[in-house]
């Protein structure tokens, strides 16, 4: 077992990664192959989608997953928490993070899984099967994309910096807040995007592509990888207020660090 082998630099054992990435690459595959060919799509809400290709990844991790570490909790989108005896490792597994862009054969999506132990994740991959790029981080061993290592950008003029964000499945019921925050933004920044995947946005600020990203009412799922991402590769995440972020707490502010209370100023009205 993984407990053979010491860590490369960080914490996770060097077999833990493999067998990981093994996982998640397999799941790519079938991701891959279905892209906008899906017709049976169901609802979790108004506008929240799911198909059967986010249940089958979604299965082929989890059961992979549970071969692999038979002692650790299980934490997925779709299925929900599955404990395992005297367990203190938890996997947040997100199967397909961008489902409607799925659905539609928009070429932004990603597989996300991430280990947390004592609530800290220790270990995140994000993989775009469509891009071929996975992104890796490990706590104190940085962040890397296809084995080269990533850094957040060093831009520090807020005029000069690209955004992203999102928005919630029940904008619709409650649009309030959002659209005032989305317009402070684009008076403040150089542009923004919304592509529709957070754990994708979260790697493209690691990667110095995006300067700031923020959004809300997230599941853990969703930022757990993406979050140690940013932090390994040298940035800053927080809530809007700049308060201790928790990837429970659904609301997430990832910036180079360099521009980050300038970006709280914008989201909570000090700027405009």
């Amino acid at each position: 077992m993984d407990a053979d082998i010491p860590p490369r630099n960080g914490v996770v054992m060097e077999k833990t990664r493999e067998i990981v990435k093994a996982i998640v690459l397999e799941a790519g595959e079938l991701v891959k192959g279905a892209i906008g060919k899906v017709t049976n799509v169901g609802y979790k809400g108004e506008i929240d989608l799911v198909t059967d290709v986010d249940r089958k990844s979604e299965e082929m991790i989890s059961g992979a997953l549970r071969e692999a570490f038979p002692t650790d909790d299980l934490l997925a989108e779709e299925g929900g928490i599955r404990r395992a005896a005297r367990s203190k490792r938890r996997w947040l597994i997100d199967p397909l993070d961008g489902t409607t862009n799925f659905v539609h054969g928009y070429p932004f999506l990603s597989i996300t899984v991430a280990l947390e132990s004592a609530d800290e994740i220790l270990f995140g991959v994000v993989y775009d099967p469509l891009m071929n790029e996975y992104f890796e981080a490990e706590k104190g061993a940085g962040a890397t994309l296809n084995g080269d290592p990533i850094h957040v950008s060093t831009r520090d003029d807020i005029d000069h910096c690209l955004f992203a964000t999102g928005f919630p499945y029940d904008i619709r019921e409650h649009p309030e807040g959002h659209l005032e925050r989305l317009r402070r933004v684009l008076m403040a920044g150089r542009g923004i995007r919304r592509d529709g995947s957070a754990a994708l946005d979260l790697c493209y600020v690691a990667a110095g592509r995006i300067d700031a990203y923020y959004e809300n009412k997230l599941a853990p799922w969703d930022t757990a990888a993406g979050r140690l991402m940013v932090e390994e590769a040298g940035g800053r995440v927080t809530t809007f207020r700049g308060e201790p972020y928790s990837i429970y707490g659904g609301e997430i502010l990832a910036t180079n660090g360099r521009i980050h209370d300038g970006v709280i100023d914008i989201l909570e009205g000090g700027t405009d």
